[in-house]
């Protein structure tokens, strides 16, 4: 397999925290390659490390050693706004706690992270229409979030975190304040993104959520303890 084909490769990744008496090994040389739109699932209980693990890969924070390529890119060595073009451009994120603004309605809040690119502002509306459509939300556009349930906010916010058509979705516990039925439509937009060409990666304690994906990285103490082949 050629190195094109990865779109995530770590060498002895390492993160600490703290100092002296106080040092937390968040990542010990982590070791990992993912193959561009592949579907990865990363689970391990509070605390293991899965959740540091994604926010170097999402370039919001950086390794204390070791190496992490993102497109054949060292993101160890770039500066904080060469990281953020990296997360505006290549990263689309969705978070637990959805993290829409509140005075915004469905539509808005999907076309304000297309401002930060640049896209004009027809477009924008546009787009963010189409995108509310294809994760059913097409009778929601003008709602705001407080009028919407826990599940259509959370795909409004998979309709935001694809509007800028990234490569990789990071998607921290996306069915973690969800019912069942609302978690498993939004495990199925995931699948649809991810047949789409996007690679997608999971961080969840939630091992029905992490049997959908192709494989599954188990993270304990920092370290990888398990990394299981294909599901289906």
């Amino acid at each position: 397999m050629k190195k094109d084909d990865f779109v995530i490769i770590t060498k002895k990744l390492n993160k600490i925290y703290g100092s002296q008496d106080t040092i937390v090994h968040a990542l010990q040389n982590i070791n990992i390659s993912i193959i561009r739109g592949d579907y990865i699932s990363i689970i391990g209980p509070s605390g293991s490390g899965k959740s540091t693990f994604m926010n170097m890969v999402g370039c919001l924070d950086q390794p204390t050693s070791g190496k992490l390529f993102i497109d054949n890119v060292d993101i160890s060595k770039l500066n904080d706004n060469q990281l953020a073009k990296i997360r505006r451009e290549k990263i689309g994120f969705i978070f637990q706690k959805y993290n829409l603004l509140p005075t915004l309605n469905a539509v808005e809040n999907v076309a304000l992270s297309m401002s930060f690119a640049g896209i004009g502002f027809y477009e924008r509306i546009n787009r963010s229409r189409e995108l509310l459509d294809m994760v059913g939300l097409s009778h929601r556009l003008n709602h705001k979030p407080s009028e919407l349930s826990g599940g259509e906010q959370q795909r409004v916010a998979i309709a935001r975190a694809i509007s800028n058509k990234p490569s990789i979705i990071l998607a921290d516990e996306p069915t973690g304040n969800v019912d069942s039925k609302s978690g498993s439509k939004i495990l199925d937009i995931l699948e649809d993104i991810n047949k789409q060409g996007n690679t997608v990666i999971i961080v969840t304690h939630d091992h029905s959520v992490a049997k959908r994906a192709k494989w599954i990285i188990r993270i304990n103490d920092g370290v990888v303890s398990a990394y299981a082949d294909r599901q289906h």
